[in-house]
């Protein structure tokens, strides 16, 4: 059974730069860290993925999640009036 070693993602990010400006082949640089060709190639995709998302700001939601979020405070608020009518008409048809 092999032992799978864990790489933080600073090493990965050097390793990755290393890849790309090296003008190396991709085999050779992961020959360099002892990693295989496939691991450094999948890191290499995952990097030009979410590359772009690195400088959004913090916090920063997307419409759609920030269109859910208002339209489940306007459903609750709607929900607590549709409660209150009705305790209201219950206790008005009573007298």
């Amino acid at each position: 059974m092999s032992k799978q070693r864990k790489f933080n993602p600073r090493l990965k990010f050097q390793i990755i730069l290393e890849a790309i400006k090296s003008g190396r082949a991709q085999t050779e640089v992961a020959r360099q860290y002892s990693i295989h060709p496939q691991l450094l190639i999948n890191w290499k995709k995952q990097f030009f993925e979410k590359g772009p998302f690195i400088f959004e700001e913090k916090g920063k939601k997307d419409n759609s999640a920030r269109k859910a979020e208002e339209l489940e405070r306007i459903i609750g608020q709607q929900t607590i009036e549709i409660q209150l009518l009705k305790k209201f008409l219950g206790h008005a048809s009573l007298v």
